[in-house]
């Protein structure tokens, strides 16, 4: 495969002529890389697009520069989920075309999937021409979507060695406090000072009230409606669901409980607003987060009772994960806009943790 004359070697995270040559043997036929885009939103992975001759358009899935765990950004995890749920299940995710394992072609694995045609809506301003009606049937359709992944056959979809969800919870914990280890020593070494007493606060009221191991299901990780691709004609669906780095089997009420952090309503005070998420569902008509909650139940069959602390652990995770995300800004090694108000987030999370075990109410 060549490169078109117009196009600059220089994309972050692709080294495009090597790209170029390795898609001649994986898409045969394909024709020239015309144009790559990388595609905005993502804070941890790095998602491209890529136009072929012809106009074909697919898109390149591939970790984040900089500061990477040692125990995230699996791409071979994410393309076999993908793969699986692809062929009979009811999930909605883009069909994948061929996965690398080979670091030398761009400098990390990475898999290729089709374009989806689809919104990524996250903002106020991407609500002013939906209907409250629409809204209204987005939220029911994205908790479809959280049920239908939630629901799958592990063993039909040959998934049932995915993940090890007996102790679920517990490692989660750990896994994470591991992170944040590492992000804060990755801090420390860019003359950063990050004083967060409020974090081994949440760890250890988290550790107290560990629950019960439930049931092995699929679960995403990062559920949200950003990260989704929906289409609102001639009626709300989601198209695809995308992002599925952290895919795993475990309890499923830890992906309720961060979409629901990730759903803020329209009496949520200004200053607790997430950088990152979508803030779409402020609009009229979206559900709020108690219905989003109960449909889900309804669809799921699930008990949803003692959802306060899957919301308070999700406020940890994702500052966890921001924490992160906002060390490899500060070793200058994002790609992209809006990094640097990453890091004023997790205070903000940590303290909404702590409110969410307070009162238990979310």
């Amino acid at each position: 495969m060549t490169v078109d004359a117009d196009l600059p070697a220089g994309v972050p995270g692709i080294d495009v002529p090597r790209l170029a040559d390795w898609l001649a043997g994986a898409l045969p036929g394909s024709g020239r890389i015309t144009a790559i885009d990388l595609i905005a939103g993502g804070r941890s992975n790095l998602t491209y697009g890529l136009t072929l001759d012809g106009g074909r358009r697919i898109v390149l899935r591939r970790p984040p520069l900089g500061h990477v765990q040692p125990t995230a950004h699996d791409m071979g995890r994410e393309y076999r989920v993908l793969s699986a749920l692809g062929t009979g299940t009811s999930v909605p995710v883009p069909t994948t075309l061929a996965f690398c394992d080979d670091e030398d072609v761009i400098g990390a694995r990475f898999y290729l999937m089709d374009f989806v045609e689809g919104r990524v809506l996250r903002t106020r301003e991407d609500a002013a021409e939906m209907t409250v009606e629409q809204a209204r049937g987005l939220s029911e359709a994205l908790a479809r979507a959280l049920a239908a992944i939630h629901t799958v056959d592990l063993d039909a979809a040959g998934l049932a060695d995915f993940g090890r969800p007996n102790g679920y919870m517990e490692r989660q914990l750990k896994r994470w406090g591991k992170q944040w280890d590492g992000s804060q020593e990755a801090i420390r070494a860019t003359g950063t000072v990050r004083d967060l007493p409020e974090y081994d606060r949440l760890v250890a009221r988290l550790g107290e009230r560990l629950p019960a191991d439930a049931p092995a299901r699929l679960v995403h990780g990062d559920f949200r409606l950003d990260n989704a691709l929906a289409r609102l004609e001639p009626e709300p669906r989601i198209a695809a669901v995308v992002d599925w780095e952290m895919s795993t089997l475990g309890d499923p009420l830890s992906d309720l409980g961060l979409t629901l952090v990730y759903w803020p309503e329209a009496a949520d005070a200004e200053d607790e607003l997430l950088p990152v998420g979508a803030t779409i569902t402020r609009a009229p008509g979206f559900a709020t987060r108690a219905e989003f909650a109960a449909r889900y139940a309804e669809l799921t069959g699930f008990d949803v009772a003692g959802m306060d602390y899957y919301v308070a652990f999700a406020c940890f995770k994702l500052a966890v994960i921001l924490e992160g995300i906002h060390a490899r800004y500060l070793q200058k090694a994002t790609v992209g806009e809006g990094f640097d108000r990453i890091g004023d987030a997790v205070p903000v999370l940590l303290s909404r943790a702590h409110r969410v075990l307070d009162t238990g109410t979310f």
